[in-house]
């Protein structure tokens, strides 16, 4: 080994060292400080793939724009969904900066995604055929990313943990909405109350699913040890899934809906809930575009990108001129 490489390495292991310090410390990360590799790919990973699901996850609520059953309802999903394009575009920016020291752009992003590089959420794969799947959506879904989080609005990426304020400020809107869908769907007809029990039914796996996996065996993936590591966030998958369960299945309970998992329970020696795995390898399958709306949503989000490339090129022509 040489020299310089010899002191190259004591020099890494020195930054290492001190960022590790602020990490421990409390203190917030920034764009332009020194990271580590490691530390840089799992933010980009972590934060294109949050970006881009609420962008993806937009596309089963706006279905229902044009079918919502009143005009108040109409105007609250059409808000919601314009709340959520405009997270997925605060954060594909938070990435683009964090990916800017690699040469890449947001293009690439969207060419990771369109690829099947860039995953999305196992949720926004599903099918949203009913009214109540429009409420179950905004209360059950965002409910659990509400969750999900919450649990970085400390994260040490500070650009990160500035755009989480805004967006689960946001989202506890949106979940408020849904469960007004919902409770006024209780109050309805027989089939209106058996329409929400079958959105329950259809939902219940991927919303479990929704935390990921309680081992990183079943992925073969460690990006919650990572994560945690590095505290971009605190809790586990599990632990994530729990904290779901005590807050919404007595919710759930209380407007006499039917829990469709007859094993589910909570454990008063383990303070713990106990449920029905799910299908991991539906999971897994399901987040490699083969969900039942995968290929339609990735179409829709490829064809609006096409055609609306020109404002991009546009812009960046005009940046270009100016310098």
């Amino acid at each position: 080994m040489s020299v310089t490489s010899s002191f190259n390495q004591r020099t890494d292991q020195e930054k290492y060292n001190r960022f590790m310090e602020r990490i421990e410390a409390g203190e917030k990360i920034e764009a332009d400080d020194w990271m580590p590799d490691d530390y840089r790919l799992t933010l980009i990973k972590l934060i294109s793939m949050h970006g881009i699901s609420e962008i993806m996850g937009a596309l089963p609520e706006k279905e229902w724009v044009p079918k919502a059953p009143s005009l108040r309802r109409k105007l609250g999903i059409m808000a919601k969904v314009q709340d959520e394009m405009g997270h997925g575009q605060m954060l594909l920016r938070v990435t683009e900066d964090l990916m800017a020291p690699l040469g890449k752009t947001r293009e690439d992003i969207m060419e990771d995604l369109f690829s099947g590089d860039l995953k999305f959420h196992n949720v926004f794969h599903m099918e949203a055929p009913t009214w109540a799947d429009a409420g179950l959506i905004g209360w059950l879904v965002d409910g659990a990313a509400i969750i999900s989080q919450t649990n970085m609005l400390g994260a040490s990426y500070g650009p990160y943990a500035k755009a989480l304020q805004r967006i689960c400020a946001e989202e506890v809107f949106h979940a408020q909405h849904g469960e007004s869908i919902i409770l006024a769907l209780t109050e309805g007809t027989p089939e209106q109350k058996a329409m929400i029990q079958d959105s329950l039914n259809r939902w219940w796996e991927a919303l479990l699913m929704f935390f990921g996996p309680a081992s990183a065996a079943t992925t073969g993936s460690s990006k919650q040890d990572t994560t945690i590591k590095y505290k971009i966030r605190t809790k586990t998958n599990e632990q994530l899934r729990q904290d779901f369960f005590t807050k919404y299945i007595p919710r759930v309970l209380s407007i006499g809906l039917t829990l469709p998992d007859e094993t589910m329970h909570f454990d008063e020696d383990q303070k713990l809930w106990i449920y029905k795995q799910p299908d991991w390898n539906e999971f897994k399958n399901i987040i490699k575009n083969n969900g039942p709306k995968s290929k339609e949503r990735l179409r829709l989000r490829k064809l609006a990108y096409e055609n609306n490339k020109w404002v991009l090129d546009a812009l960046n022509m005009k940046s270009q001129n100016a310098m």
